[in-house]
C-alpha cells in the first residue's frame, strides 16, 4: 500500500512526520492515517522476534480516571475481578453488553489510592474509542468519577522484543527489571514523567510507554538511534496472530461472548457478584458454548484470509476471522469460530478460497510462544 491522499476525516499521531522521515508507507485504519510497513513486514516481524522493534499505537484510546469507589464502579461493567488488583497491577479484560457481548477488549491499569481516591488508566482500541467512552460515561457515577480522555493529548509507544528492555532502559531512570509483567508505574524517560507498563501485543516481552508528545517525538528518535526497528501495523498483525491474540472488530466483537472466544480466563464468575452480561455468561458455562475460537493452520501455502468459508463434509461450518502468512514458521495460519464438536485439536477441515477447497487441521493455541516472555 502506497502513501494515500488524506481527507479532514482522517486523524494523524504525534509521530506522523517520522514516520514519513523513515519511509514508511501507510494506510487508513480506524479513521487514523498509520504507518503499515516501513523495511517490509517480514523484517519488522522477525526484528521483533530476535531483537526489538517500536510501534506507533498513539492512535489507541487513554482514558484516566479516579473516584473514591472506582474499583466497585468498574467492576459492574467487566467480568473478571479487579478487587485484588495491587497498586501497580494491570488487568486484561473486556466491556461486556447485557447479552455478554464485547464492546472492547481493554487494560486497565490501577494506580492504587490515596487520600480516599482510586486511580487508574484504561486503555481502548482506536476503533471503538467514542463507542467505550459513551458507555463508560453513561454507566459510570460520573458525579463520582473524575474521568478524562487523553487521547489525543500523549503519545503511546510500544518497545517489543528480547532487547527492548536493555535499550530502552537507556533512556528511562527507573530499574524496568523491576516492573514485572503486567504491571507498571509512572516513571521518568528522558528527565520527563511518563507512564510505563511492561505489555504489549506481541506476544514477546516488552514496554508501552505513554508521555507527552514532544518527549514522545524524542524518545523515538532516541530509540531509531539505538537500532530499535520501526514497525507499522502490518507487523503487529502477523506479530498477535501467531501468539493468537484477539483483534476487536475481527475475532472478538458485540456478537461475541468471552467465553467463545477463548477468554474464559478472564471471567471469574465464583469471585465476583453481578455485572452486565452476567446471566449470559453462568449459562454459557453451565450449559457450555455452541461454536469456539478456534487455532487453524493451512496444510499447504494458501493464506485463508478474513471472511473465507470453512468446511467440513461438504457443509460450511464456520469462517476465517484472521489469517495470515507467519513469517516465524513459514506457513499460513488463522483464526476460526467452529462448533464446539468441531473444535479439537487435531480436527480436519477445508477452507475455501476463490472457490477450491484446501485442507487445514485445528492446531493447539498460541501457534507461538516466547522463549523470552517474562
Amino acid at each position: 500500500m502506497g502513501n494515500q491522499s488524506t481527507t479532514a476525516t482522517v486523524s494523524r499521531t504525534p509521530l506522523y512526520e517520522l514516520a514519513l522521515e523513515s519511509k514508511a508507507k501507510f494506510t487508513e485504519f480506524s479513521g487514523w492515517e498509520m504507518p503499515v510497513q516501513y523495511s517490509g513486514i517480514g523484517q519488522e516481524h522477525q526484528a521483533v522476534r530476535t531483537a526489538s522493534g517500536m510501534f506507533d499505537i498513539s492512535h489507541m484510546g487513554k482514558f484516566t480516571m479516579q473516584g473514591k469507589d472506582l474499583i466497585s464502579q468498574l467492576q459492574n461493567l467487566v467480568p473478571s475481578d479487579l478487587s485484588s488488583l495491587q497498586p501497580g497491577q494491570a488487568q486484561y479484560t473486556v466491556l461486556l453488553n447485557p447479552q455478554g457481548g464485547i464492546i472492547d477488549d481493554i487494560i486497565f491499569y490501577y494506580q492504587g489510592e490515596a487520600a480516599g481516591i482510586q486511580q487508574g488508566v484504561m486503555i481502548v482500541n482506536a476503533a471503538t474509542t467514542p463507542k467505550d467512552k459513551a458507555w463508560l460515561l453513561s454507566k459510570l457515577e460520573t458525579s463520582e468519577i473524575d474521568f478524562q480522555d487523553i487521547s489525543k493529548q500523549k503519545v503511546l509507544i510500544a518497545v517489543q522484543g528480547a532487547l527492548a528492555i536493555t535499550q530502552l532502559q537507556k533512556f528511562v531512570k527507573e530499574d524496568l527489571s523491576s516492573i514485572k509483567s503486567f504491571a507498571h508505574l509512572l516513571g521518568t524517560v528522558l528527565e520527563k514523567p511518563a507512564f510505563i507498563a511492561r505489555t504489549g501485543y506481541t506476544g514477546e516481552d516488552g514496554f508501552e510507554v505513554m508521555l507527552d508528545q514532544n518527549v514522545g517525538v524524542e524518545l523515538w528518535r532516541n530509540l531509531l538511534a539505538e537500532g530499535v526497528v520501526p514497525c507499522g501495523l502490518g507487523a503487529r498483525d502477523t506479530l498477535r496472530l501467531e501468539a493468537a491474540m484477539a483483534l476487536y472488530g475481527q475475532d472478538i466483537n458485540e456478537g461475541t461472548t468471552p467465553l467463545e472466544a477463548g477468554l474464559g480466563w478472564l471471567v471469574h464468575l465464583d469471585r465476583k457478584g453481578e455485572f452486565i452480561g452476567r446471566e449470559i455468561l453462568a449459562e454459557q458455562k453451565a450449559s457450555g458454548v455452541e461454536r469456539k475460537l478456534v487455532a487453524l493452520q493451512m496444510q499447504g501455502r494458501n493464506i485463508a484470509r478474513q471472511g473465507y468459508p470453512i468446511s467440513y463434509e461438504g457443509e460450511t461450518v464456520g469462517e476465517v476471522t484472521s489469517g495470515s502468512w507467519s513469517p516465524t514458521l513459514s506457513c499460513p495460519i488463522a483464526l476460526a469460530y467452529l462448533p464446539t464438536n468441531l473444535a479439537k485439536i487435531g480436527q480436519e477441515l477445508q477452507v475455501e478460497i476463490r472457490g477450491k477447497f484446501y485442507p487445514a487441521k485445528v492446531v493447539k493455541k498460541p501457534f507461538y510462544r516466547s522463549p523470552n516472555k517474562v
